[in-house]
């Protein structure tokens, strides 16, 4: 917005004491390359576009990256069908340069992984997030953006003191001790994102639930057995895509990850336990009804989570060379799961607009699914479109 509208003052109010403290630093670091999504979907449109947009800005702002690859790798007949399912998909999501391979050559791609069919895809790499996000921190300060950290918003409100007789009254985004006066307003809030829609008088579905994503990490010895991202063919009766291996730009591999009901919206270890949280989802509807779909999966979650062993058997279908004794517990995430009253997990982008005096002057992005992180540029190309058509900049 910045670029398209330099003589706009803009300001960015940040809960925490520096940007991507959440879930911009505690993802997974993979570039996706959009193989997944739903022809003709927004996620696909915009993965596919944000692939190519973030490649060309790690390149221009020097920002360290590395084109790894990505294999996901077939286990049995029904899984093989699946292999060609997505292909045909991202081949018509525009996913550059895919290939399958058959089980003979996925050696050629990762001499230590096993498998009865696979799919390259050498577009997907790997990044440090934080670091991309502290990048556009800086770009945005450059061009006379201001940030204001330790800013958590406690509520918005039209100053009508202040209006004059020909103009909108400006509204005020309230903290416990700072107040700023801005026109127009946009939240894009993340794990808290519902709290700030109903703020503005929004309804408050969709709920955010978060689910934290628990990671191993691989010995020193055992990281030679992995140089690309090893996926599994998802599994269409679950949301999640199952644990793989993940090399990092550090050298490390982490392995998973799993999906757990997190205590907390910023909870991740298993004793961080927030009251106001879990009274909330105590009383959501949608998430008994999600965890009544999903009960043995959930509770085969629980145990991994808790006797992380038993992870490495389904890593061991991959690579057989891995056993328990070469894993330990790594770092976690908390995913800002939107979901409806039915318990359905909302998988696409959530834009909703404020209520009452200043409803049409505030967007609220309620939900920005992975691979938002790979998506950004594009999602802020989308959002800035609309920003001027809601806003008539």
């Amino acid at each position: 917005m910045m670029i398209r509208h330099p003589n706009l003052k803009m300001a960015i109010v940040e809960k925490e004491n520096a940007v991507a403290k959440h879930q911009t630093g505690h993802n997974s670091g993979v570039v996706h390359a959009g193989i997944y999504y739903t022809p003709g979907s927004m996620k696909a449109k915009l993965c596919v576009e944000g692939l190519k947009l973030s490649y060309e800005y790690f390149c221009k702002h020097n920002v360290p990256h590395n084109k790894v690859g990505k294999l996901i790798v077939a286990q049995n007949p029904d899984q093989v069908k699946r292999i060609d399912d997505l292909f045909d998909r991202g081949t018509k999501n525009n996913v550059p340069d895919l290939e399958v391979v058959e089980k003979d050559c996925i050696a050629n791609y990762e001499p230590k992984c096993r498998g009865e069919k696979a799919l390259w895809s050498p577009w997907t790499g790997i990044v440090d997030w934080a670091l991309v996000c502290k990048h556009f921190a800086e770009d945005f300060q450059n061009m006379g953006g201001q940030i204001f950290l330790n800013y958590e918003v406690t509520g918005f409100a039209e100053m009508t003191e202040s209006k004059g007789s020909d103009e909108l009254a400006p509204i005020s985004i309230r903290s416990k001790h700072k107040c700023l006066s801005s026109k127009y307003v946009l939240t894009c809030a993340g794990l808290h994102s519902d709290r700030l829609a109903v703020m503005t008088g929004c309804d408050r579905s969709p709920r955010i639930v978060p689910f934290r994503g628990e990671y191993l990490l691989l010995s020193d010895k055992k990281k030679h057995l992995c140089t690309t991202n090893i996926y599994p063919v998802p599994d269409p009766r679950f949301p999640f895509l199952g644990v793989h291996f993940t090399p990092r730009m550090n050298g490390d591999i982490w392995l998973g990850p799993n999906a757990v009901l997190a205590l907390a919206r910023e909870g991740y270890r298993w004793r961080d336990i927030n009251i106001k949280d879990c009274i909330e989802m105590a009383k959501f509807p949608g998430l008994y009804k999600l965890c009544f779909r999903f009960f043995i999966p959930g509770c085969k979650e629980v145990i991994k989570s808790i006797f992380y062993p038993l992870a490495v058997k389904d890593l061991q279908k991959f690579i057989p060379e891995v056993s328990y004794r070469d894993v330990k517990r790594g770092p976690a995430g908390v995913r800002a799961q939107a979901m409806d009253n039915d318990g359905k997990l909302v998988d696409d982008f959530v834009f909703d607009g404020g209520k009452g005096s200043i409803g049409s002057r505030v967007i609220h992005c309620r939900n920005a699914p992975s691979p938002a992180a790979t998506s950004s540029l594009a999602i802020a190309k989308h959002i800035a479109d609309k920003l001027e058509t809601d806003f008539k900049f």
